[in-house]
């Protein structure tokens, strides 16, 4: 495939469909949809990829939201916010549908995970129907050079330190519960922690 610093978005996205595949691999029991389209009250489009849980035959719940760019990571966020806040829509809307009726008029919460990454750059958010987090201080990075491609020490380190933040998340996101107030109540621990 050649050095990442001198490729296009699509060869980018290899990099990163690589790394996301094997982050979903690892948990199991998610799918992950390239080209998704994401239907939201305010937005709609599609996104490079959506991470779901699937939930029974029927439903899936999007849990992440990843946006590949070639060297513009800042409009990435921006596209990123709004995918994920579509995301958020859609799923509110579909955990309207399998509520009890009793629990139909609950106050609407949700959070998705948004990773934005330029092959090399990883940006990760939090977005939830309340707010939007940041969940680290800098971004993480893989050097792809062709240095770094010979001697793949710092290599294999910075992929693992991208893969653990990733499993991390989408493990959050697969094994929380469904309900609204369980999920507000992790999304506040999160923020609490940093």
């Amino acid at each position: 495939m050649g050095p990442v610093v001198d490729s296009n978005e699509a060869m980018r996205c290899e990099y990163i469909s690589t790394i996301l595949h094997t982050a979903v691999s690892i948990l199991g029991d998610l799918v992950i949809t390239p080209q998704a389209n994401i239907i939201g009250e305010e937005n709609t489009g599609r996104v490079d990829y959506a991470i779901k849980k699937i939930i029974s035959e029927m439903l899936e719940e999007i849990i992440c939201i990843t946006e590949g760019k070639q060297n513009q990571a800042t409009m990435g966020i921006c596209q990123n916010l709004l995918q994920c806040r579509s995301a958020c829509d859609m799923n509110i809307n579909m955990n309207k549908k399998k509520r009890k009726v009793d629990d139909a008029f609950d106050p609407d919460y949700d959070y998705v995970y948004g990773i934005v990454s330029t092959g090399t750059d990883w940006y990760f958010i939090l977005h939830s129907t309340e707010g939007i987090y940041s969940t680290s201080r800098t971004e993480y990075r893989i050097s792809l050079t062709e240095d770094a491609l010979k001697d793949d020490t710092e290599l294999r380190k910075n992929v693992k330190r991208v893969l653990e933040v990733i499993v991390g998340l989408l493990k959050d996101r697969a094994v929380g519960s469904e309900e609204p107030a369980t999920k507000k109540r992790r999304v506040e621990e999160i923020i609490k922690k940093k």
